[in-house]
């Protein structure tokens, strides 16, 4: 998020709970309101404000779509605070680093390799290991 009159700008990155109830929207709305207010104090007109959103990967399979659900809520947030949204990447299945230039406006995003949701994946197929039998008394000496 930046004003680019005044050369201000800032980044958020949070991750909702996955049952987005009031508590984690509340937490979100916060952590928005936060970034915002910090702009404002170092010279950012709201009206100027410009907004590029990124990440909401689900990453794992088998669960909760936890960056689908964090994508909505920041989508709804500039929508409905009447933010100027000028672009991001949202959503997909790989996990992204980003770096940002805020006097510029300038936002980078690389894709992370794939390998840890494969990982979890495979961990989750390994059978359960179950407990050796019990096959006698053991005596130490």
């Amino acid at each position: 998020m930046r004003d680019p009159i005044a050369g201000v700008g800032g980044m958020n990155h949070f991750l909702l709970p996955g049952e987005t109830g009031d508590a984690g929207l509340r937490y979100g709305v916060q952590s928005m309101e936060l970034l915002v207010n910090a702009l404002l104090r170092k010279g950012a007109r709201r009206e100027r404000l410009e907004v590029k959103l990124f990440g909401g990967a689900h990453l794992f399979d088998g669960l909760s779509d936890v960056g689908g659900q964090n994508s909505a809520f920041a989508e709804r947030f500039v929508r409905d605070e009447g933010l100027v949204y000028v672009g991001g990447s949202l959503r997909g299945d790989r996990a992204r680093r980003i770096q940002f230039w805020p006097v510029s406006g300038r936002a980078r995003q690389i894709l992370l390799a794939p390998t840890e949701s494969k990982v979890f994946a495979t961990e989750r197929r390994q059978p359960v290991v179950k407990p050796v039998e019990d096959i006698g008394a053991l005596e130490l000496f």
